[in-house]
């Protein structure tokens, strides 16, 4: 058997293999990282596109509510307000208990209201006194730009 004998080209052919190892061994890494990097990009996007949809659907969106307020001594109101960015359309309230509270006139007077914006508020009389309820129930219903007959049942107190 003859020694193993290397001659100058067998050493640079075997740098060169050695080199070539080392250079794919560092490629594949570098796509892996590129391939993560592009993964949590994707991920980030899909994140903004999110956000930014629901974003964009709470600008439509309207928030009607209500509650009583006093004034005075002996002087209160029922107030429904839009709280929502959105403007709220066709307000319409209906009282499901404690009717004696709240002016019927007025109700029927300022009811439906065809619009409603971002902090605007509508008023009506209440009659509280000694005998009257405590509590009402009202059902508010309006539409919006996200959609149509949205409501809230609330229960209130008077005092």
């Amino acid at each position: 058997m003859t020694p193993l004998s290397l001659s100058a080209s067998d050493m640079a052919a075997v740098l060169a293999l050695i080199v070539a190892l080392w250079s794919a061994v560092q490629t594949g890494r570098f796509n892996r990282r590129q391939n993560e990097f592009a993964a949590t990009a994707e991920r980030l996007n899909q994140l903004l596109i999110a956000r930014e949809t629901a974003e964009s659907q709470e600008q439509g969106k309207a928030d009607v509510s209500a509650n009583f307020v006093k004034f005075g001594k002996h002087n209160h109101r029922l107030k429904v307000f839009n709280r929502g960015i959105g403007t709220a359309r066709n307000v319409r309230l209906d009282v499901l208990a404690g009717e004696e509270l709240i002016d019927g006139a007025g109700l029927r007077d300022k009811f439906p209201v065809p619009a409603l914006d971002r902090h605007q508020t509508v008023e009506l009389l209440a009659s509280v006194h000694f005998g009257s309820p405590r509590r009402c129930q009202v059902r508010l219903l309006w539409d919006d730009d996200t959609g149509q007959g949205r409501q809230k049942e609330l229960w209130l107190d008077a005092f």
